[in-house]
């Protein structure tokens, strides 16, 4: 019995090719909504977020208040809204241990899927942002781009320590198809539209 070897380095067979010169396929491009802000919202909320719009940050400040009353530790890494806990004050991951809700500001968000890039520096902030039991999102609305291409164009991690994109609260489902949201994380996630 005869067997024919081939190696990864001969050129393919003739006679396997198809007949005749294939032209390769076009890429679709599909089309970018004109308004990102509504699909950004529609996408965010079917996460299990939430999108509010304070007019300035004394607004976003007095709405924190009323959204988390029983809230004890609120910690801010934002400028615009202020806590209880002093986050520039935190020295160790573990102090975050405690935080009932945390505020971080996004670089931008993505309308395809209600996502937005955090990006620091500080890795406190990456903390803050999955030990708080609730996570409140500030974004400007100019600073939201229509899809992931979109999206890559603006991270650049050579610039950076750490990244992540984020889409609504933890959430897991079991066997039995519950949905449970704050397994690992946030267990509610609210996007405040703020510009910085």
């Amino acid at each position: 019995m005869m067997m024919e070897t081939t190696t990864r380095n001969q050129p393919p067979d003739a006679r396997m090719q198809p007949a005749g010169q294939n032209a390769c396929s076009d890429i679709p491009v599909s089309s970018k909504p004109a308004a990102l802000l509504p699909v950004f919202e529609a996408r965010l909320k079917a996460a299990g977020g939430d999108i509010f719009r304070p007019a300035d940050a004394a607004a976003a400040q007095a709405l924190l208040v009323s959204q988390y009353p029983q809230a004890r530790v609120i910690c801010s890494a934002a400028p615009e809204i202020s806590g209880n806990k002093d986050f520039y004050c935190t020295g160790h991951p573990h102090d975050l241990a405690d935080v009932d809700v945390g505020i971080i500001r996004a670089c931008f968000g993505v309308a395809e899927n209600g996502m937005v890039w955090l990006n620091q520096e500080d890795p406190l902030v990456s903390t803050l942002g999955f030990l708080a039991q609730h996570l409140v999102i500030l974004l400007s609305p100019d600073q939201i781009v229509p899809d992931m291409y979109d999206a890559y164009l603006k991270v650049h991690l050579e610039d950076t320590a750490y990244g992540c994109f984020m889409m609504g609260p933890s959430a897991t489902t079991d066997i039995g198809a519950v949905l449970v949201h704050g397994a690992q994380g946030a267990g509610s996630l609210r996007v405040y539209l703020l510009a910085s």
